[in-house]
């Protein structure tokens, strides 16, 4: 189906932080498959994983036990610091799951009538027709209503005005979760302020409201801490995870803090692919390469080189720069689709999150070098304009 405007290029193979397409040219990646190949292409430690994975067992039903997975759920719950987690296939099916947790923790606790979740404005949580409700984007949601009910949206931001409205639409009798994401990334990579976290912290503690972050994009290490909520010292209740995970094998999840653990029982979720063995293989070694500090403190180190870089051009084009870690957003004058295309043409592959903003999210095994390639080719771009 017609669901992709691709872009004029074909891939074969990836090697580290490099695509070759049909024709041999080589292309440096900034976009990890938008946060998926966060090891990069070919991550010899990944692909012996899968291998050896992929000739003992691919999959088994649910109904039973698999070691490789049990070993897998552990690491993630402990890196996390979670009680407990349910395995998916993608963002989307993990922030279906989350909201299931949401409202029958609260109907269990309350009963009916408080089940609404509030998400943030500008935020992107998928595109099923429960995670596009959740999505406070109206451009998502043309063609597709109605959709399901439940979901109001808030500014985000640090100011008084901001916080006094999301503690306005946390209505202890109505509402059973804020679902918001540390760091926005289809709606323009934008990190959320420290006081807009710690009251929101503070008023659903207060009401009995579960906190719910969905890391889907920033989790995994990719701003510097294995979640990005910790990066603002707050305890969630539920944190969803995908992309990344795997290195490139799909795999979502659902972590469950000490509140949540508990909430769904036998027959109340499921997922046929969920737990699946090589995604379970991969997601082992993604955990045991990026849940160190020290490889976590190189991608802080990594990420500030490149903002810091930027913002020295003092570029006419450039009207902004923020990130956090290897999530980085760039807003400019003009159409930032234009800029994606003269990169890929110049053998730079960037993504955007708007009309106007770049946004980078390079492999976290991207060295000095190609971090400084990739700098030069976008300061020719930006300088043109």
């Amino acid at each position: 189906m017609k669901t992709y405007n691709r872009l004029p290029v074909t891939f074969a193979r990836g090697e580290g932080a490099w695509l070759f397409d049909t024709a041999g040219k080589r292309y440096l990646d900034w976009t990890s498959g938008i946060a998926v190949n966060c090891l990069g292409h070919a991550y010899g430690p990944l692909v012996e994983a899968a291998r050896q994975q992929a000739g003992r067992a691919l999959h088994v039903c649910n109904y039973y036990d698999a070691e490789v997975t049990t070993v897998f759920a552990e690491k993630l719950v402990a890196a996390a610091g979670m009680k407990a987690v349910f395995l998916a296939n993608s963002g989307a099916e993990a922030n279906e799951g989350a909201c299931k947790i949401a409202r029958k923790y609260s109907l269990q606790k309350y009963g009916e009538g408080r089940h609404t979740i509030v998400t943030l404005k500008g935020s992107f949580h998928g595109r099923t027709i429960t995670t596009l409700a959740a999505t406070g984007q109206d451009a998502f949601h043309k063609d597709f209503g109605p959709f399901t009910e439940g979901f109001v949206y808030v500014e985000d931001g640090g100011g008084r005005a901001e916080i006094e409205a999301l503690d306005k639409a946390l209505d202890r009798r109505t509402v059973a979760g804020l679902f918001i994401e540390a760091v926005r990334g289809e709606g323009g990579v934008i990190p959320q302020s420290e006081a807009f976290i710690k009251a929101a912290a503070a008023f659903c503690a207060e009401r009995d409201i579960l906190l719910m972050f969905d890391e889907i994009q920033c989790g995994l290490g990719r701003t510097g801490t294995f979640l990005a909520c910790r990066g603002y010292g707050v305890e969630p209740d539920v944190v969803t995870m995908a992309k990344g995970l795997g290195g490139g094998v799909p795999v979502g999840a659902v972590l469950a803090g000490e509140k949540t653990a508990d909430v769904l029982g036998p027959g109340d979720h499921g997922s046929t692919f969920g737990g699946n063995l090589l995604a379970a293989a991969c997601g082992i070694v993604v955990l045991d390469t990026v849940n160190r500090p020290a490889f976590l403190a190189e991608i802080v180190r990594k990420g500030d080189k490149i903002l810091d870089t930027i913002r020295s051009w003092k570029l006419p084009a450039v009207t902004a720069v923020r990130g956090k870690g290897l999530m980085i957003g760039v807003d400019i004058t003009g159409d930032a689709h234009d800029v994606m295309v003269g990169a890929l043409q110049q053998g730079l592959l960037i993504l955007t999150a708007g009309k106007q903003t770049l946004r980078f999210l390079p492999p976290y095994i991207i060295s000095d070098k190609e971090i400084d390639e990739g700098l030069t080719l976008l300061k020719g771009i930006l300088e043109k304009r």
